[in-house]
């Protein structure tokens, strides 16, 4: 076998795995690289054959205590060779000894388990096309109005590690387009839309309830014009399930949200869209 030599992505690298992720179906945010590399710089790797890419992976370290893996892509042509054990584990070294999650393809959940992940539940991509609310809900305002500290602290309770810097390009990249709905002065739901390959991505939806989701969700729609939509929802969220059928639109594409150890106790029924399976 020819020797994979593993090296960190320079940052205007990380498009390559976009372009890959692409390439597998799984449809990236337009921005997405950009923004993906604010958290966590050295959490991308590449594997060369001869200087030429082989293989991706990220794992992207969030504090000391989680990180989260994605992009883990071998080239087709190379597949079966041993590459992606030897990319994978580099990552795996990266974010040791943090708990680690991912969003894997559910054929590859045996393998993850042998790494040591364990499944949690299963998040379901809902894909459509939807027609755009005639304005933007009035009982919704910008999220670039929200003080970070209060998009912080929420997402702290949907999300097992702080992740300042990421939300922060998140929510401010140019073409993404955040709402939010302040309920007695407190946050009580949120939610950004994002051009991708294919249509728009929503997400995070946050919300106190059903009702609250669906207002951010009408107002960021009417944002965007409508059209081709996909929103990741948490299959044990039945509510964020429900709004999803609501909207007509039909399961495309899952995957087993996988950890390694034990993390913070979460608020998935406030989870009616994941930010990315990339990054979490």
């Amino acid at each position: 076998m020819t020797d994979l030599t593993i090296r960190h992505m320079q940052p205007d690298e990380i498009a390559l795995a976009a372009d890959w992720a692409a390439a597998e179906g799984w449809n990236p945010g337009l921005a997405d690289a950009a923004c993906f590399a604010a958290e966590d710089p050295q959490g991308f790797f590449i594997g060369e054959i001869d200087g030429q890419p082989a293989a991706v992976i990220s794992c992207v370290n969030y504090g000391m205590r989680f990180a989260f893996l994605g992009f883990y892509i071998v080239r087709p042509d190379l597949r079966g060779r041993g590459y992606g054990l030897k990319i994978w584990n580099a990552a795996i070294a990266h974010a040791c000894p943090r708990v680690i999650g991912l969003d894997g393809v559910v054929a590859q959940q045996a393998n993850y388990r042998k790494s040591g992940f364990e499944l949690a539940y299963a998040n379901i991509r809902y894909g459509g096309v939807v027609a755009a609310p005639p304005a933007p809900n009035a009982d919704t305002i910008a999220l670039t109005d929200v003080p970070a500290a209060l998009i912080e602290a929420d997402d702290a309770t949907v999300f097992p590690a702080p992740r300042p810097a990421f939300l922060r390009a998140w929510i401010n990249t140019p073409g993404h387009v955040g709402r939010a709905q302040m309920r007695d002065g407190r946050l009580a739901g949120w939610g950004v839309i994002r051009p991708c390959r294919s249509g728009r991505k929503i997400g995070p939806l946050i919300a106190d309830d059903r009702a609250g989701a669906e207002t951010v969700l009408s107002a960021l729609l009417a944002s965007s014009g409508g059209g081709g939509i996909f929103l990741d929802v948490p299959d044990i969220n039945r509510d964020a399930v429900a709004l999803a059928q609501s909207l007509g639109l039909a399961p495309v594409f899952e995957t087993a949200r996988m950890y390694t150890g034990a993390i913070s106790q979460l608020r998935i029924d406030r989870v009616f869209g994941v930010t990315t399976f990339e990054l979490g």
